[in-house]
């Protein structure tokens, strides 16, 4: 959670030209429980452009862009290169990432290179490609080999994606966003960082957090191998044996 809360913080005082619109969001939902039977959650991010506090404007001009950014529990996570050597496979260099998103997904009104330019789009973490840049090696190059297969790779896994076009403007100022999220969404604190654009300029932005969380024997059995590793690991093998007996049993039979 600290280490999302500073990438907010980070992103937050980043300098914004000085405008007369702000931006009013909100999110469906701020918690998202997963059970024995979850898949997926629906979410909704939806809001409006209207003129800020104080100003003379009764009406916001556009038009406008906007993207919504949803980041998940950030980790340290090493990209491993493996190689078959001698008929067998070996991991034979690596790069390990700083605080790597473990989810990410891109929601905006239309094509982001239509939208800015990729500066703008790189410095505040808009692309994928840009979580990878820091990483703990001085080979600058083979940092962005690994890291642009460790995109492919949990883009595969439906943890990183993009829908360009996936912000639906219902009138000039108003947008909403649906975004459904994996089952195999990791559990933890959740940010929606939404961007609003006008000329290619952020003018206004907001940062909105939500909880996934596993509930019920889910939790219990998450808990129990986090707090109790040793514990968890001698019940996790007598079940095994005791299943294995188990069927023994009863196939002899």
């Amino acid at each position: 959670m600290r280490a999302l809360a500073a990438l907010a913080a980070v992103l937050l005082i980043l300098v914004v030209p000085v405008q007369a619109e702000r931006l009013v969001s909100q999110l469906s939902n701020d918690s998202v429980e997963i059970t024995s039977s979850f898949d997926g959650e629906r979410m909704t991010f939806f809001g409006s452009i209207a003129p800020d506090a104080g100003s003379d404007q009764k009406f916001v001009q556009g038009p406008f862009h906007v993207v919504v950014v949803v980041l998940g529990p950030t980790q340290n996570r090493v990209a491993r290169q493996k190689t078959h050597n001698f008929g067998i496979w070996l991991n034979t260099d690596q790069v390990e990432f700083d605080n790597f998103p473990s989810y990410f997904h891109v929601l905006s009104s239309g094509k982001l290179t239509d939208i800015t330019d990729v500066t703008t789009l790189t410095t505040n973490y808009i692309l994928p490609e840009a979580h990878t840049l820091v990483a703990n090696s001085g080979d600058w190059w083979k940092g962005a080999i690994f890291g642009r297969q460790l995109v492919r790779l949990m883009s595969e896994e439906g943890l990183f994606g993009m829908q360009e076009n996936g912000v639906n403007f219902l009138s000039e100022s108003f947008y909403s966003a649906r975004l459904t999220l994996p089952s195999n969404a990791p559990p933890g604190p959740y940010l929606a960082l939404t961007y609003v654009f006008k000329d290619g300029e952020i003018i206004a932005r907001k940062s909105e957090g939500f909880a996934v969380r596993k509930i019920g024997f889910e939790r219990f059995l998450a808990l129990s191998a986090v707090q109790y590793p040793l514990l968890y690991g001698l019940v996790c093998v007598i079940l095994a044996l005791f299943t294995g007996w188990l069927g023994g049993v009863l196939f002899k039979r």
